[in-house]
């Protein structure tokens, strides 16, 4: 067993274990655990990784419908289906102003996300991650300021006031927001919400039909297919990879067909 002591060490321990042999993965922890582990793998054949959800949102599993209790997650982790998913690359720049890249497994955006991520891994999540990122939600909205924004998904091009652009593998995304409900993590693409300047009366309407995945249609939400998806603004905007806020734009999202193989429950 490897115990992360600090953020951002996981990768490196997970990295060492496939070096010494390693071709199964147990991953104890949530979204953000999951996304160090497969920044540690991405790129190597022949490695599983299982999840024993354990984090604040959990939403990759919620995604891939892996159990939350524990004894129910361990059961998969032991006898559960192999599936293969995409991964999703991101070129982007960090917060010191360098180039960097890194994947995330369920999903990425920029924008407004990234500081509600940023608020909600900042304050106590006693209450779960539900109600965490809800309110989180709702902090960074009173505070942000809408700019112009330019994005475009394979050949489809938009640009204007927009909050946010969310690049989704998975459905869920901010403790169980079902934002991108027809989002299937191996279909080879990318379903990308596009959120333009709503209004505080939008939010308090819309938000809470999103744990349903109910919020859609929508006249400011727009949801577009790609494979590779390019985001940028006026102002370095903040980005967001598994609930992780690693850098700003502008980013470049590229699907990584079946990059992953990750032990889900068994379909018999």
């Amino acid at each position: 067993m490897l115990i992360s002591k600090e953020p951002g060490e996981l990768g490196g321990l997970a990295e060492q274990a496939v070096r010494t042999g390693a071709r199964l993965l147990v991953v104890v922890g949530g979204d953000g655990s999951v996304n160090e582990a497969v920044n540690g793998i991405a790129g190597t054949d022949g490695v599983e990784i299982a999840v024993i959800p354990r984090g604040t949102g959990w939403d990759f599993a919620r995604s891939l419908g892996i159990p939350r209790t524990l004894d129910a997650a361990v059961e998969v982790a032991l006898t559960g289906d192999v599936r293969e998913i995409d991964l999703g690359l991101v070129a982007y720049r960090t917060w010191a102003g360098m180039e960097a890249r890194a994947h995330f497994a369920n999903v990425g955006s920029a924008g407004i996300s990234g500081a509600i991520a940023k608020r909600a891994n900042e304050t106590s999540k006693a209450l779960g991650g539900k109600i965490s990122y809800y309110w989180a939600t709702l902090a960074a909205f009173a505070r942000w300021q809408t700019g112009e924004m330019r994005v475009s998904v394979d050949d489809e091009i938009r640009g204007g006031k927009i909050i946010d652009v969310v690049v989704a593998n998975g459905r869920y995304l901010g403790g169980g927001m079902m934002m991108l409900p027809g989002a299937e993590p191996d279909d080879g693409v990318f379903d990308v919400l596009v959120i333009g300047d709503v209004t505080k009366r939008d939010l308090l309407f819309t938000l809470p039909k999103s744990y349903r995945g109910k919020h859609l249609p929508h006249p400011r939400l727009e949801v577009l297919r790609g494979r590779v998806v390019t985001v940028d603004g006026d102002e370095p905007l903040p980005i967001e990879l598994d609930g992780e806020q690693p850098g700003t734009t502008p980013a470049r999202f590229e699907i990584v067909p079946r990059g992953l193989r990750v032990r889900v429950p068994s379909v018999t």
